[in-house]
């Protein structure tokens, strides 16, 4: 017998709390969770990315972070990686990810929305970077930036792996419209 899951039983449970966690009013009074649709739409108005919404206030001016305390949000079966290491707050967020990829290895990412702006600084090693078909080789302490909005890849090159560092640049969010 399959068990309630979301979407399934009664929905008393569900109504009940839908209206306790993700309610503006409830969330005012500190009662309940946001779900994550209500955070979505939360940083879409305030034009500001998910991930800063989850990290909360930086202590301070100052925000350091380890890789070692970022679990990667992507691993390759080669042992390739990448850590989304902090976003910053602000109109128009900037992600900052560290990579890993081994010689061989590759990342295909889809298109982004029109506006955002990736950058790879490698630090050691080599990669290609392939941007809408074309390749592009970079090495060690060279830096290439490029509109996202383009099918594109990062692949480890050479023999050794490549280290780098990435950022993607988010277009300012919503403007409020009447």
């Amino acid at each position: 017998m399959q068990q309630p899951g979301r979407g399934q039983g009664d929905g008393r449970g569900h109504r009940a709390a839908r209206d306790q966690r993700s309610d503006p009013v409830g969330l005012e009074k500190a009662q309940g969770n946001p779900n994550f649709a209500t955070l979505v739409r939360l940083a879409d108005t305030l034009g500001v990315s998910v991930s800063a919404l989850m990290e909360g206030p930086a202590e301070g001016r100052v925000r350091v972070v380890t890789a070692e305390a970022v679990m990667p949000l992507w691993t390759g079966a080669e042992g390739s990686e990448a850590r989304l290491m902090l976003t910053t707050s602000g109109p128009a967020p900037v992600e900052v990810w560290r990579w890993k990829l081994q010689p061989g290895e590759e990342y295909p990412s889809h298109p982004h929305q029109a506006g955002v702006v990736e950058t790879v600084s490698v630090t050691a090693g080599r990669m290609t970077l392939v941007v809408d078909g074309t390749e592009h080789p970079v090495e060690a302490g060279q830096t290439a930036t490029f509109d996202a909005d383009a099918p594109h890849t990062y692949r480890g090159a050479g023999t050794k792996t490549c280290h780098l560092i990435m950022t993607v640049h988010l277009p300012p969010g919503p403007t409020a419209t009447t």
